[in-house]
């Protein structure tokens, strides 16, 4: 049986490298794009990257960059999920999708307000997950979230 496509993703040391052969490693597709030309003012990477049926989803916060005020946990963690949800959505994904996610935690005493919400944003498995306690994150956030989705078929 000849293989058209082989993809290898290896975790380590909490960083993500993807080896992707065929067609898929050529066409990529950014969610949110941000490039070299960007103001200096826009952080320095890109919403979502689209590799094939493979979308990279970069850390995110329930929080807007310089608030001056934190929302509650909980709401925190809706915003953090539907933001999750939308750049899932414009790749033509959802929740269900993912395969991986990393939460980052400012403080693991709020890992039950997490879950309470994380646990309604699915319909199927619970992609693989990895909660770390990461002391403070930024804008003062209770949690930042990474993912990796595959196009479910």
């Amino acid at each position: 049986m000849k293989l058209e496509r082989v993809v290898i993703v290896v975790l380590a040391f909490g960083g993500l490298a993807a080896l992707v052969s065929g067609d898929a490693a050529s066409h990529r597709r950014y969610i949110e794009p941000l490039s070299a030309a960007a103001d200096v003012t826009q952080p320095p990477y890109s919403g979502a990257v689209l590799v094939g049926d493979i979308l990279y989803l970069s850390g995110d916060t329930g929080v807007a960059s310089g608030a001056k005020a934190l929302p509650e946990a909980a709401v925190e963690a809706r915003v953090l999920m539907e933001s999750f949800e939308r750049r899932l959505a414009a790749a033509g994904m959802t929740m269900d999708d993912l395969v991986y996610v990393t939460v980052y935690s400012s403080d693991v005493q709020d890992y039950g307000v997490f879950n309470a919400e994380y646990r309604k944003h699915f319909h199927h498995e619970f992609p693989a997950r990895a909660y770390i306690g990461a002391g403070k994150l930024l804008d003062g956030a209770r949690w930042e979230m990474q993912g990796i989705a595959v196009r479910r078929r």
